[in-house]
C-alpha cells in the first residue's frame, strides 16, 4: 500500500513521456500565404500533448493527496516526484517552445533552414525546472506557500499555448508566434521559477474564509476567466496568482 503513491508519481512521468512524444511528432506546420498575411496551423498532436502535460498535473495533485490517505509519505517519494515533475513540467513545456519557435522561424523567408543555436533557449524552461525542483527538494518550504513559481504552474502555463493557438482568441495566434515574444516568455518564466518571490499554495489551510480568501479570489477568477476567454483563461489566472501572490506575500514568505 506504502508504493501506490509512488505509482501515481510513475504514471505522471508517463504522462510527460506520451506529451513529448506527440509534441516532437508535429513537424513544421501548415503555414499558407493569404490575402497579404501568413496564415499558420498547428498539426493536430501537438495539443495532445498539452493535454497530456495537464493529466500529469492531475495525477501530480492525486499522488499528494493519496499519499496523505495512505499516510505513505517518504523521502523517496520526494525525489521522485520531483524527478517526474522535470520531465512533466520542464522537458515537455521545453519542447512546445522549441516546436513553437521553429513554426515561428518557418513563416519567415529561409526559416525552415534555421540553425539550432536559435532554438537552444527553448531548453532553459527544463533547466530552470530541474533548478527550482532540486531547490525544493533541500528546502523546508512551508504548506501556505512556495520561493518561485511551482514547476507544474509553469509547465501548464506553456501548455495552454497551443490550445489559445489553436482557437486563435481575439486573433492573437500571430502574437504567440512571434519569436521575439517567445524568447521573452521564455526568459520570464524561467526566471520566475528559480526567483525567490514568495507564491501561494493552492493548499487550503482549516475551513475559515479569511485565511484562505486569496485563494478563493484567485478560484473565482479562474471560472470567470475560463467562461468568458476558455484558454486564454490559463495566462490570465497565471498573472493573477502572480499578483495576488505578491499582495499578500506576507502570508506566504
Amino acid at each position: 500500500m506504502k508504493q501506490i503513491p509512488n505509482l501515481f508519481t510513475l504514471l505522471n512521468l508517463v504522462a510527460g513521456c506520451l506529451a513529448i512524444v506527440f509534441i516532437l511528432q508535429t513537424g513544421e506546420g501548415i503555414i499558407n500565404y493569404n490575402g497579404g498575411e501568413w496564415k499558420i496551423y498547428l498539426p493536430e498532436k501537438i495539443w495532445w500533448g498539452s493535454v497530456c502535460i495537464g493529466i500529469a498535473a492531475l495525477i501530480d495533485f492525486l499522488d499528494g493527496f493519496v499519499a496523505r490517505v495512505f499516510k505513505a509519505s517518504s523521502e523517496m517519494g520526494k525525489q521522485l516526484d520531483s524527478l517526474a515533475d522535470v520531465v512533466s513540467f520542464g522537458v515537455a513545456p521545453g519542447m512546445i517552445m522549441y516546436q513553437l519557435l521553429r513554426i515561428s522561424y518557418a513563416s519567415t523567408a529561409d526559416g525552415l533552414d534555421v540553425s539550432l543555436i536559435a532554438l537552444v533557449p527553448a531548453f532553459i524552461i527544463p533547466a530552470a525546472a530541474a533548478w527550482r525542483l532540486a531547490r525544493f527538494n533541500i528546502s523546508a518550504e512551508n504548506l501556505a506557500g512556495f520561493t518561485g513559481i511551482p514547476a507544474p504552474a509553469a509547465g501548464l502555463l506553456i501548455a495552454s499555448f497551443p490550445l489559445i493557438l489553436l482557437y486563435n482568441y481575439f486573433n492573437i495566434q500571430q502574437l504567440f508566434l512571434s519569436r521575439w515574444v517567445l524568447y521573452g516568455l521564455i526568459i520570464l518564466i524561467s526566471y520566475l521559477m528559480v526567483s525567490k518571490i514568495p507564491m501561494m499554495s493552492m493548499k487550503f489551510s482549516g475551513t475559515g474564509i479569511k485565511e484562505n480568501m486569496p485563494k478563493l479570489i484567485l478560484l473565482i477568477a479562474a471560472i470567470i476567466s475560463a467562461v468568458l476567454i476558455g484558454w486564454l483563461a490559463v495566462p490570465a489566472v497565471f498573472l493573477i496568482y502572480i499578483l495576488i501572490s505578491l499582495i499578500y506575500k506576507k502570508q506566504f514568505a
